[in-house]
This record gives structure tokens, sequence and C-alpha cells, in this order.
């Protein structure tokens, strides 16, 4: 409307407010009609230069209405008029008016809805016009005939009716005085049905109505009645708040809070609790450690009950001291969840009144209630300390009356596993780390696992003294997580603990024991056998797990042998009497390896019955380091003594030669500041010989006690994570230290050890002797190697099938038989050269010979065995050719093979005298010899 008030105005119209009639007076514009505004829609326009049409209008005809425009135009007439150009100034005007008019007609088709829509709403408002005054004049109408009817009696009606409001005010009155004299009895079965919000309200209520009729006589004694009513319900209150230490209930005790709520005693209700909870953990262990005494005592007399909780706890049986102990921490830890669930009570109901104070408006009330809430949260927080430090104090007092040492070692680690649950619970209860309690069982533990581990030490020297190194069959697949002892390494808790009461599956989140225990159960409870009923399945039976495994078990032999008959027996079928269908053939038999001992039993670890009571040992160990943490240290303290101990005694009864001296048999394996007690050096037992040839010296007893060791040594590597992961930080170096300089030395026992035996096994003086008979200074070289060097090889074939009897017994794992292959060869090339060294005379057909002879011991030998390279082997060849150097080669050659005993070296250059090396080289020879020799003196 003012777009179209605007182009009105521009074409020197009246606005629509004053007089639409005029608008008819005015000859010079015209309303087009819907038929014209049509056409003028339908005409193709351009807006740009319709706008510039319109703004081409000059400005006076924008003027005020008293504006002739005619006149106007009349005046701007030039004197002389020209036809041509007044045509064109009236199209100008034309163009002008239709560009005004298409506008004019745009902008009314535009506003045309709103107007009819303002119109219906016009024609609406005059119908409701019209309605109202049909309704108002029939309102005065029927108030008018009201006015006329209204009588006296009507009058009277009223009268009656309101005194018959005052007299139904005033029996409510009485029913409320009535309601009020009853009270007392709806109070008790309130406080019988704890209902005591209820209560606290209904006497509040009274005591706010027997204000209000405090006019009346009969209830003028009414309010100090109910104020002592009020106070009983504070007493029962408070007893009510006591049971919630003990076993708490939601229900209860979110009416207990309401009742405090109501009376406004919030904070007093926070400061009782934690005073019941100090009285509860008093009670609660008292009642316990006295139910016990009482009950082993076997009387009803009554002087247990004046005693001190110090002075009980002394009178407990070592019987019972046990079940007393879990019975207490289980009541301890039912004083513990209720706190921890009153807690939960605040938590959830302090972030739900927070919620509804943020929606509400009152801010006093608010205030109030957020100083309240903030009070019960600091002392929640303060009262968790508190608490843990009196369930330490009580459970401390109870460790302190009896003398841990009397228990044995399984129940010793029973009671551990019971403290270790107890802190577990202490830290999740309020984040301490039990120092009362840990220091208090650390001492217990230390003492008594030092006199734990110096029997256990003198078991061990027991058992190794008796030991025959016999093999204990074990099956294939045997491992340490089979033994009892170590399936705590598998398990999530402690195998004291229930079972039922685990969790079914663990997840990436920590489940707390408060969360897991919270709706039921005890993390205390014992299982009625907490040993494990699963049987071990580690033994094997003669050495075979199975008769599948014995018929595919074959002995090695020599390569030119064929299968003995005895084989052959052992491995047809027993039914049949046919051949199995899987056999090995002969070649395959043939093409085995000749240092490979053991194939006539399957690859089950070597260790006696001593290996497997260590290990049950360090599983003992273990479990007390993984209860108790803060011992660890010296619990692998003591396990490191353990594996010292077995491998000296192996050392002791197998590394040494006969020649040496035994040890002090009061050696002790640590320093002498941290035991004061020493443990005796073993003594290898009278049944074990060592001195026989055709047992090769002890070596079945050698296996498996060094083999043994090795094994032992496999799994203490086995177990290094998981004592690195409980170890101090501050002690790792030494467990790194016991890892690099004695457990990874284990394996290397077996070269002193079987060394030995290769020392014995050939007769090498007998092979010096033979070499003493040669005749090396031969004109012609020969064809034929010395008999030395068949007697060399005999002996060689009669130790290898000393082994194979060996193996027969015992299996001797590849690294064994290597060893000893390879040291009784380093000491046959080793003697070889020794009696070249004492050649007196020697020519160079002498040296060819030596060469063959070596070569043919060589080639023989390597059909024993397939060590590759041969030991020492450059060791012989390099003496033998030593012989063809120069003086100035060989002078070089002395200084550069310092591995040649002085002897040798000299003899060498005394058989070279003569043949191509002169009296004055051979004194600048030997003199080279004794300043290389000159050192070692």
């Amino acid at each position: 409307m003012q777009k179209i008030k605007s182009l009105m105005t521009r074409q020197g119209l009246k606005s629509p407010p004053e007089s639409l009639s005029d608008l008819g007076a005015i000859e010079s514009l015209r309303v087009p009609g819907k038929e014209e505004f049509r056409e003028l829609r339908e005409q193709p326009s351009d807006p740009q230069a319709e706008q510039e049409l319109i703004n081409s209008i000059e400005q006076v005809y924008f003027s005020a209405d008293s504006f002739d425009i005619v006149r106007y135009e009349l005046e701007k007439l030039p004197p002389v008029l020209n036809l041509q150009e007044l045509e064109e100034y009236r199209d100008k005007l034309k163009q002008q008016q239709a560009a005004v008019s298409k506008k004019v007609a745009d902008l009314i088709l535009e506003k045309q809805p709103a107007y009819v829509k303002e119109l219906e709403r016009v024609t609406s408002l005059q119908t409701g016009l019209q309605l109202a005054a049909v309704i108002c004049t029939n309102g005065r109408r029927h108030l008018n005939i009201a006015k006329e009817g209204f009588t006296q009696a009507s009058l009277g009606l009223l009268a009656n009716q309101r005194k018959r409001q005052l007299l139904i005010g005033l029996l409510k009155s009485l029913r409320t005085i009535k309601t009020l004299q009853r009270t007392d009895v709806r109070l008790s079965e309130m406080l019988e049905e704890e209902d005591y919000p209820g209560a606290i309200q209904l006497c509040l209520e009274c005591q706010k109505a027997a204000s209000t009729f405090k006019h009346y006589s009969c209830i003028s004694e009414l309010n100090s009645k109910l104020q002592d009513t009020l106070e009983q319900i504070e007493e029962q209150l408070d007893v009510a708040l006591s049971k919630i230490c003990k076993n708490f209930d939601i229900n209860h005790y979110t009416k207990v809070q309401q009742a405090y709520r109501l009376l406004g005693k919030t904070q007093t209700a926070m400061d009782q609790l934690h005073m019941h909870f100090t009285q509860a953990i008093h009670n609660t262990v008292f009642q316990v450690v006295l139910g016990y005494v009482e009950l082993c005592a076997g009387n009803t007399d009554t002087k247990f009950q004046k005693l001190q909780y110090k002075d009980l706890c002394t009178h407990v049986t070592p019987d019972s001291y046990i079940p007393c102990l879990a019975d207490l921490c289980k009541a301890l830890w039912e004083v513990m969840l209720s706190y921890y669930r009153t807690m939960e009570w605040h938590e959830k109901h302090d972030s739900e009144e927070t919620v509804s104070a943020s929606e509400g408006s009152n801010v006093m009330g608010t205030e109030e209630t957020n100083f309240d809430r903030g009070y019960v949260k600091k002392k929640l927080e303060h009262g968790l300390t508190r608490i843990w430090q009196d369930v330490q104090l009580k459970v401390k007092t109870y460790l302190l009356g009896t003398d841990l040492s009397i228990f044995k070692y399984d129940d010793f680690i029973f009671v551990l596993d019971i403290i270790s649950r107890l802190m577990q619970v202490g830290e999740e209860f309020c984040g301490s780390k039990s120092e009362v309690l840990q220091e208090s069982i650390r001492k217990q533990s230390i003492n008594y696992f030092k006199n734990y581990h110096r029997t256990r030490l003198d078991e061990l020297r027991m058992f190794l003294e008796n030991e025959t190194w016999e093999l204990c069959p074990v099956k294939s697949n045997f491992s340490i997580l089979q033994l009892h002892e170590f399936k705590f390494m598998e398990q999530s808790r402690s195998p004291s603990v229930s079972p039922s009461k685990q969790p079914v599956s663990s997840s990436s989140k920590t489940v707390t024991l408060f969360e897991q225990y919270c709706s039921g159960g005890n993390p205390f409870e014992i299982q009625a056998s907490h040993k494990d009923e699963e049987t071990e399945d580690v033994l094997a039976s003669n050495g075979y797990e199975s008769d599948e495994q014995e018929k595919s078990a074959y002995q090695e032999y020599d390569s030119d042998s064929d299968v003995p008959e005895e084989l052959k027996r052992d491995y047809v079928d027993e039914q049949t009497g046919d051949a199995p269908v899987k056999s090995v053939s002969r070649e395959t038999l043939k093409s085995r390896k000749k240092s490979d001992y053991s194939l006539n039993k399957v690859n089950a670890p070597i260790l006696t019955n001593t290996t497997l009571n260590v290990i049950r040992l360090v599983g003992k160990y273990m479990q007390m380091m993984n209860i108790l943490k803060p011992i660890a240290f010296d619990v692998i303290h003591f396990m490191s003594q353990l594996f010292d101990y077995y491998l000296y005694a192996i050392y002791t009864f197998f590394g040494r030669n006969d020649s040496e001296v035994s040890a002090d048999p009061t050696a002790t394996l640590t320093a002498a500041e941290e035991r004061k007690e020493k443990v005796p050096s073993p003594h290898l037992s009278h049944l074990v010989v060592l001195t026989s040839g055709d047992s090769l010296y002890g070596l079945a007893e050698r296996v498996v006690a060094t083999e043994s060791l090795v094994f032992l040594a496999e799994q203490f590597e086995f177990l290094q994570p998981h004592l690195d992961a409980v170890m101090p930080a501050v002690k790792k170096p030494f467990l790194q230290q016991f890892y690099s300089q004695t457990v990874s030395t284990a394996s290397e026992l077996r070269k002193p050890i079987y060394w030995i035996v290769a020392g014995k096994a050939i007769d090498y003086e007998q092979m010096l002797l033979l070499m003493a008979n040669v005749k090396w200074d031969v004109k012609e070289i020969m064809s034929q190697h010395n008999i030395y060097v068949d007697a060399l090889l005999k002996e060689f074939e009669q130790f290898n099938r000393r082994l194979n009897e060996v193996s027969k017994r015992v299996r001797i794992p590849l690294p064994v038989s290597n060893t000893l292959w390879e040291h009784c060869i380093r000491l046959a090339n080793r003697t070889i050269v020794e009696g070249y060294a004492n050649v007196k005379k020697c020519s160079n057909e002498g040296r060819a010979l030596m060469q063959l002879d070596f070569q043919q011991f060589l080639m023989k030998l390597e059909k024993l065995t397939d060590i590759r390279p041969i030991p020492d082997k450059e060791f012989v060849e390099t003496y033998i050719k030593a012989y063809y150097l120069t003086e100035n080669d060989m002078e070089r050659w002395i200084k550069e093979h310092r591995e040649y005993s002085t002897k040798q070296l000299t003899n060498l250059v005394n058989v070279c005298l003569g043949s191509h090396i002169n009296k004055k080289a051979r004194q600048k020879l030997l003199a080279a010899i004794d300043d290389i020799d000159r050192p070692k003196r």
C-alpha cells in the first residue's frame, strides 16, 4: 500500500485516507481495468527500460496535489509550435504514463491477495459484533427477569446456607482435634514400620496444627507431648542409622536420610554415622575373635569377654587361626562395603539434587543444600582413610597375637593370600598403600621365609647327597606350568578364593573388588578345599608317552652295520608278526647322525627328582613373592641361592678331576654379612660310580646331572619376565647380574664335566707309546700308515659303541654328544702333536708319513662322526708343515703360534737341525722360543 501511495503521490493523486472519490476527478490519470491490467502485464517489457522511463519523469510531477499539470505543460510550449516535436514530446509523455500505469498495475496485483484477506477479516469481525450484540440483549433481558423475581424467601435461603458452612468448619476442627488426640497410636505404627520420614512429617504437622488450635483447652498440653515424641523418634533414628554400618540397605538408608533432612540435621547425621562405623569395626572384630576363642575353649566362662581385644587375640589356637582370620576379614569387608555403598548413595543423590536445584528458583534453599552437600562429601572422603586405618590396626593386632612361624608353608601362604587381598581392598577403598599391614606382614614374612629357606637348603643338600642321578621320566610336552606350584601364573586370583566369585570374562576395564562384589558375595570366602583337585599328568611310563612312540623310536648304529635282530624284534607287530607299514628303512638308519644318540627315546626333558623338587620350591617362592610383592627382592635372592647351590653341587660332583682337592665342607654360597649360618657343601652319593670305563666313567649320571642343570636354567630364563615385573627398580641390577653371570653360564658346565669323560674314554698314553716306537727318519715315502692310527681309531669305535650303550639308558642330546666328540677329537689331535714332538729324528719322508697317518685318521674319523670341521685339525697340520719352513719363516712362525708348548716348539727346531737349519740358526730360534716362554714363568 505504501508503494501504491507513493506512485499515486508521484502522479499528483491524494492519499487513500483522504478521499477515494477524488480519484475520478483527475482526468489526467485513469486507473486501468482488469482487461487493461492483463494487457499491460502481457506486453513484453524491459524492467530496466521502464525504470529509466519512470526516473526520467520530471520532479515537479511529484509535487503537492495543488499542482496544475495542464497549465505546466502549456506554459512549457514554445512560441512557435512544431507539430513533429509536439508529437514526439506527446509520445514521450505517453510512454512515461504507460510505464507508471504498468508499475501501478503490478503493485495493485501484488497486494490484491492481502486486500482480499483483510476484507475477509473485516467481514468476520462484523459478524462477531452482530452476535455479541444479540448476546448482550438476551443477557439484559434475563437480568431484568431475575431482578423482578427476587424475593425475601431467597434471602432466607442464603442465610441458612451461610450457617451451614460455619457448622461444617466447626465439624472439621473437631475432627482435627480428635485426630491430634490419636496421633500417638499412628506414630508408634509408623516407627514399627520404619517409616521415619512419615513419622517426623506427621509429628511436625501435628505441632503446626496444635499451634493453630491452641485456643481450645483440650489440646493445651499436646505441644509438649509432641516434642517428647519427636525426641524419641530421633533416638530410634540414631539406632536405625547404626544398622547401616554392617548391612547397607538402600531403601533403609534413604528413609533415614530423608528423616534427618526433615529434622534439618544432615550434618549431625554424618557425624553420628562415622562414630557408628568406628564402633562397628571395634565390635565386629571383638565378637568374631571372641566367638572362636570361646569355641576352642569349650566352656562358657565369661572371663574372655572382659579381656581387651589385644589380649583376646593371643588366645586364638593355631587350628582356628586361619578360619578366624578369614571371618575377621569377611566381617571387616562388610563394614567397608557398607561405607563404600554409602558414598555411592550420596554421589548419586547429590547429582540428582543438583539437577533439580538448577530447575528451581529458591536461591537461599539451594545455597543451604549445597553447603550441607559439601560438608557431607568432605566428611565421607576424610572417613575413608580413618576407617581403613582402624581396619589395619585391628588386623595387625590379630597378626601379632600369634607367632606365624608355627604354620606350615601352605598355611602361611594362605595367611599371606588373605592379607594381600585385604591390602588390595584397602588400596581400592581409599588409595592407601597399607603401610601398617605391609610393614607388619613383611617383617614376619622375611623371618618366616629365612627359616623356611634354610630348611629347604638343608633338604636340598640331603636330596643331592642321596641322588643317584637317574632320569625322572616326564612327558615330552612337560612344562613347569603343569605343576601345582605354578598354577597361580595361569589364574587371575589366588586358589584360596572361590572361583565361583571370579569374573566370568575379563574386559579392557579393570573391575574393582567393590564393583565385583557390590551386589553380593565376599572376596574372602574360602573354598571347602582350596587345594587343586586336578592331578599332575607330567610323568611318562617307561620313558615313553605311548606304545606308538616306543615303536617309532630307533637306536643309532655304525654306518657299516646292519640292523640287529634285537631291533627287528622290537619293531615287529606283536599280533601279526609283520613289520610295521611305516617303518624306517635301513638306508635311513644308516644316514642318521653319528652324534645323535637319542633316537631310542622321545625328546623329553632330562631332569631328576631333585630337579623337580627345586622347580617346585621355585614355584612356592614365587607364590609368596606374587602374594606379597614388598618382599620380592628377598624371595628372588633366596631363589638365586637355590640355583647357585644346585649348580655348585653339579660342578663339585662331576666337574672336578680326581686329583683336585675337594671343597671346604663349610663353604657358603652367600656373603657372611647376609647369612650368619653356613650351608655345608654336598657330597656325591657312594652309589654313583664315576670310575668305570664300561659306563664311560658315569656318563649317564653326568648327562642327567648336567642336562638337568641346563633344564633348570631354561626354566629360570622362562620365569625372568615375571621376576623382572615384580622386582623393585632399585634391585633390578641384582637380577640382571644373576642371570648374566650365573643362569646363562649353566650350559658352560658341559665343557669341564664332559672333558673329564673325554680324557678317560680314549687311551691317549697307549697311543703315545705306539707313536714312540715308529721310525720317522725313513729314506723312502711310505704307502702304508702306522698301526697307532688303527689303534686310535679302534678306541674311537669303542667309544662310539659305549655311547650307544649309554644312550639306551639316557637320551644323549645332540649338544652333549657333539661336546664329547669334540673333546675326544681335540685331545687326540693334541696327543698326536705331542707324539710328533717326542720324535728325535725325522726326515722329509718321515714328515710325509706323518701327513699320511693323519689323513688316514681323519678319513676314518669322519665316518664315525658328522662334526665339521674336525676340531684342531689345523693344529696338527700346521705343526707338521712347519718342518719345511726356512730359518726366517720359522722364526716368524714361532712368534705367531703361541698355542704350542715350549717343548713342542723346541723339538721342532731340534728335529730340523741338520736338514735345512744350522746350529747358529738353531740357537737363534731357541732364543726366540725362550723369549716367548719367559712371560709365562
